[in-house]
């Protein structure tokens, strides 16, 4: 890994420069696709399907025997533990249901605010070098628990065009309305058109390579909202000398491990931890089954010392990382004053692995800096916010006038009339 010892501020940004390409290096060939898809439909879409992921399909839509096949696939431990995640994260987000909020602001005019569900909502599931059966847990329950009525699921099928069984076992599970088999920048535009077999959705969830992520964006072009530019996966470790070294080295490699584009940062206070992490990521790293995408990633990857924790937590802010570790003595000074996370993990003993999995918390996070504007998926991330107001004949007499003003100063005369009108007719009925 690079060490790099108290970087001059001037010099962060090309520091924490993540190792990922710009828009412009791939949007071409996501425009290209786009287009195709959403002129040629399902055509384009299995041409890709067999162009990038070496499958040719019947059909791109599961079946329920498959599903079936895949629930006798599954052993028993590994229900239980999808069961227990399952419960946790339910229970966070549950948690997270608000209700209406109404208010009188002047006598005679009622105003609230109620939360109506997204209705068609895509989950994109990537399923290339790891089947993401967790994410499925992470969107599919909070868009259940909204209310969303149309769950529809792309992941990438296998060269046999066969679905990972625990993608399909959790998808059932966790009440998906119906699964693709398909993946990458045609999944995307597939939710975002429509073709004649997958529907189009209003909004686009879930993580991918910087293909997909791309894809997202430029599905927004064509009135479909997606959760947030979710690439590469990203880590920060910030640790002290109270840190155990062996942990930190573990967290970095978990990350480390997702793609050769995944980058891991730890800052340091203590060079003789950096130097301790050096060497236990070493030997962690020789028995991983994923090594050698994790040597990869560890190139991009960077150990920085600097000489305080104010320091530190600069250069975190100006980072915003997706994941953020916390393993210091003074745990609170780091957790009180973080500005730009997507999640943050507090001690020796809460290795990020948790909230991938099962702590309850969302793992689908804003990457690439992404943490200085976007919040990770939530229950609210399913719904839409809807106001009301009614007023009564009070209620306008009140106000009008007010009304009446401002719409004069802008020169919106329909705007005024239609409070005049109101005004003078319950004045004539006096």
């Amino acid at each position: 890994m690079n060490k790099i010892y108290n970087p001059e501020r001037a010099s962060w940004s090309s520091i924490l420069k993540r190792p990922t390409q710009t828009v412009n290096d791939i949007e071409a060939t996501v425009t290209t696709i786009f287009n195709e898809v959403n002129t040629e439909g399902d055509k384009a879409v299995a041409k890709y399907t067999t162009k990038f992921d070496k499958a040719v399909l019947d059909t791109m839509i599961v079946s329920s025997e498959e599903i079936a096949i895949a629930q006798s696939q599954i052993s028993q431990d590994l229900k239980e533990a999808i069961q227990q995640a399952r419960e946790n994260i339910e229970c966070f987000h549950a948690a997270q249901k608000t209700g209406r909020i109404a208010i009188m602001t002047t006598e005679g005019v009622m105003c609230w605010q109620e939360k109506r569900p997204i209705q068609k909502v895509g989950l994109y599931i990537p399923g290339g070098t790891a089947p993401l059966f967790s994410t499925i847990l992470m969107l599919a329950i909070p868009a259940k628990i909204a209310g969303c009525t149309e769950i529809i699921l792309c992941t990438p099928p296998d060269a046999q065009g066969n679905i990972h069984p625990a993608i399909l076992y959790t998808a059932q599970l966790c009440g998906v309305t119906q699964i693709f088999k398909v993946g990458g920048i045609q999944a995307i535009a597939g939710m975002t058109f429509g073709t004649e077999t997958i529907p189009q959705v209003y909004k686009i969830f879930g993580p991918g390579n910087q293909f997909v992520t791309v894809a997202k964006q430029l599905a927004t072009k064509h009135g479909v909202a997606i959760d947030m530019p979710a690439g590469p996966s990203e880590l920060l470790v910030v640790a002290d000398d109270s840190a155990n070294a062996a942990f930190v080295a573990s967290d970095l490699l978990s990350q480390a491990e997702h793609g050769i584009d995944s980058q891991v940062i730890l800052v340091s206070t203590s060079r003789k931890l950096i130097d301790e992490v050096e060497k236990e990521i070493e030997l962690q790293l020789s028995t991983l089954s994923r090594k050698h995408i994790a040597e990869k990633s560890i190139e991009n990857s960077k150990l920085i010392y600097v000489e305080d924790d104010a320091t530190a937590l600069a250069l975190i802010n100006e980072y915003g990382p997706e994941h953020f570790i916390v393993c210091v003595s003074d745990e609170s000074f780091y957790v009180d004053n973080v500005a730009n996370a997507g999640s943050v993990f507090i001690g020796n003993y809460t290795p990020e692995s948790a909230g991938d999995y099962a702590s309850g918390t969302n793992h689908t996070l804003p990457t690439n800096g992404y943490a200085k504007q976007y919040s990770g998926v939530n229950l609210d991330s399913f719904m839409k916010s809807m106001t009301f107001q009614k007023i009564s004949k009070q209620g306008i007499q009140n106000i009008g006038r007010t009304i009446e003003l401002m719409a004069e100063a802008e020169g919106l005369d329909a705007h005024k009339n239609a409070v005049t009108l109101r005004l003078d007719a319950l004045k004539n009925s006096n």
